[in-house]
């Protein structure tokens, strides 16, 4: 009897899906999320071996200005966003090839973190296709939805995240 690979038993890894990005043999951006934050990596693979050339994870925006008192939120829409908008921001200074984007298991829901994370990503300079209805609304990106509301922040931090 031929016994499943551990990590596709624990739902972690789609080797079907993973064979295919590797046999394109061009770079992946991978969009993950955690307990607490956002995680994206942009990652090359040589022989079937990944080397990340940088990661992000929403815990950065803090240094871009992210109150102290939104730190729950950095797994939001919002951060979501800003997530991707950084990202896209550092492949454009890197001068790296546009990615495939990879996001393994995460289930693809319209107007979701991945969509907001795809949306920064474009807004970033990133050519990226995707259809708008896709996108979550701008009172979603800016935070509005949120306990307290963000989008006064959200401005600003986009901007630092810009001047950078």
């Amino acid at each position: 009897m031929k016994t499943q690979k551990k990590r596709k038993v624990e739902r972690k890894t789609d080797y079907k899906k993973r064979l295919g990005l590797l046999k394109s043999e061009k770079a992946r951006l991978i969009f993950r999320k955690t307990n607490r934050y956002l995680l994206s990596q942009y990652v090359i693979s040589e022989e079937a071996k990944d080397k990340i050339i940088f990661g992000i994870t929403s815990k950065e925006l803090l240094k871009f200005g992210w109150p102290k008192e939104f730190e729950g939120s950095l797994k939001s829409i919002s951060a979501s966003y800003l997530t991707g908008y950084l990202t896209g921001k550092k492949i454009k200074d890197k001068k790296l090839e546009t990615p495939i984007l990879d996001l393994g298991m995460i289930r693809i829901i319209e107007k979701s973190k991945p969509f907001a994370f795809i949306k920064g990503l474009i807004d970033s300079g990133i050519k990226i296709q995707c259809k708008e209805e896709k996108f979550p609304d701008e009172d979603s990106l800016k935070g509005k939805n949120l306990k307290e509301d963000f989008s006064k922040y959200f401005d600003k931090v986009k901007s630092k995240i810009e001047s950078k």
